[in-house]
């Protein structure tokens, strides 16, 4: 591990055990990231500050400090609403500071947040700090990046492979603190035992592909957001670096036996599926939405 200037931390409560670190990396000099983990509320973030010498780190701050304020013992529904709600107002807070430094001061951050309740999350962000799922072995990316390169991916212009090396590649379209009114993505869906969650910045993901963040999630021990930080420092990652990490253990909070791997769920449409009786494709639809009610 660098001797440069870290913050860590392990949490466990309930279901959820949680470790989170950020790092300068290895060539910044000062750390515009910052993380929320509280497994008490049920709440994680990761924020990266934009703007560089125009107070990033001041941006990303705003953003955690904002959450750490929800209160506690929420359900779902209220829970969303604070957090939409926290955001909300360090989205004015960045754009009132801002203004205030001068009309080209950009006081913005990026953010992604993860939020837990009995049996289902939501992930709400804005901008291309990532959450990824691991799942029986298999890690999925839970976000969809708002940025140039992304939205030049998926027009087909780039390839995946062209963006990883575009000089427009840090160039995001949605930020806290960037526009008149903070727009926000969100997905829903239900938890499983042994699901393993990353929450981090570019600085991670653009350093370790998806299948080595899947393997450091596995690794022994309680703190693995530390092992993905020292994998990014031997690869000598030019940005700043922040994991947070969570782990969906058992109802009784023991960890979860192994499971075999699930199937994706048959796809039903609309007009219904001849081959299923009527009864049960209603009650697949009405499953299905069950997540985004409870985080609605």
């Amino acid at each position: 591990m660098s001797e440069r200037s870290f913050s860590a931390e392990i949490g466990s409560h309930g279901r959820f055990d949680s470790s989170a670190i950020t790092h300068e990396g290895a060539v910044r000099k000062r750390n515009e990231d910052s993380y929320m983990s509280c497994p008490d509320l049920g709440v994680w973030a990761v924020a990266d500050g934009v703007g560089g010498h125009q107070a990033g780190d001041v941006a990303s701050r705003t953003v955690t400090d904002a959450l750490r304020t929800v209160p506690l013992g929420l359900d779902a529904a209220q829970l969303l609403i604070e957090v939409r709600s926290r955001l909300d107002g360090a989205h004015q807070e960045l754009l009132t500071q801002a203004a205030s430094r001068g009309p080209s001061t950009i006081m913005a951050s990026t953010v992604v947040v993860l939020l837990a309740r009995g049996d289902y999350f939501a992930c709400l962000w804005a901008g291309d700090s990532r959450a990824y799922l691991l799942r029986d072995g298999l890690i999925k990316q839970v976000t969809h990046d708002h940025s140039l390169v992304q939205e030049m991916v998926d027009a087909h212009a780039i390839s995946l492979e062209e963006a990883e090396t575009h000089p427009q590649s840090n160039v995001i379209t949605r930020a806290v603190g960037s526009g008149a009114s903070l727009e926000l993505d969100k997905v829903s869906d239900q938890l499983y035992s042994g699901d393993r969650f990353l929450l981090c910045s570019d600085g991670l993901w653009k350093t370790l592909h998806a299948d080595e963040l899947a393997g450091l999630l596995t690794v022994d021990g309680n703190a693995p957001a530390e092992e993905l930080l020292a994998a990014a420092l031997e690869r000598h990652s030019n940005d700043n670096v922040t994991a947070v990490t969570i782990e969906v253990r058992n109802e009784d909070g023991t960890a979860p036996e192994p499971v075999p791997r699930r199937a994706p769920p048959t796809a039903v449409s609309d007009a219904g599926d001849t081959a299923s009786p009527s009864w049960l494709v209603r009650l697949i639809r009405k499953l299905r939405e069950i997540p985004a009610k409870i985080f609605s």
